[in-house]
């Protein structure tokens, strides 16, 4: 495992074939939400200004799969679904529109599951970041791996939730 974990875009610009990204948390506290999230709660928060706030991720994402690379997103939640969740779902039409496949697995689907123990993107089937975060959903940092059969656990898991999800235009919350 590494340390030394170079930004996202750059990992995604080297990626040819495929970037699955499995997310398995209730919340998550990530400093780039903070200000979308409460004006979500408010009443305030808009696609548009969604879309203006993310536009460098929708950015990336259009020339990943511009050069044919397939982004899925896979979500595990408990249910009924946290607060956090019914803003991420909101938004959610966003990556969609911007290429990337998105499902949604309730976590009592998910119990004969073996899912790793983070969050994860698997690039090109050869590479994992694995997302780390605090109790409270902070990001808490990243980490590369490369071992083969952590590779093949994570890929493993990811096609089977996968399988089981709802794609986001079907899943309610």
């Amino acid at each position: 495992m590494s340390q030394n974990v170079p930004p996202f875009a750059e990992l995604l610009a080297t990626c040819r074939r495929s970037a699955v990204h499995l997310e398995m948390r209730d919340v998550y506290g990530v400093d780039s939400e903070v200000g979308p999230f409460a004006q979500w709660k408010a009443g305030t928060w808009t696609a548009e200004a969604d879309r203006a706030d993310r536009s460098h991720w929708f950015g990336i994402v259009a020339e990943a799969i511009g050069r044919g690379v397939e982004m899925r997103r896979a979500r595990i939640v408990s249910e009924p679904v946290t607060e956090y969740i019914r803003f991420e779902h909101s938004g959610t039409a966003l990556n969609v529109a911007a290429g990337e496949q998105v499902r949604w697995l309730p976590r009592r689907k998910a119990s004969d599951i073996a899912l790793p123990g983070n969050d994860l993107w698997l690039f090109d089937d050869h590479l994992i970041r694995f997302g780390h975060f605090t109790g409270d959903g902070a990001s808490a940092g990243h980490e590369l791996c490369d071992d083969p059969a952590v590779i093949k656990l994570c890929a493993a898991a990811f096609e089977s939730v996968w399988e089981r999800a709802t794609p986001h235009e079907e899943f309610k919350v």
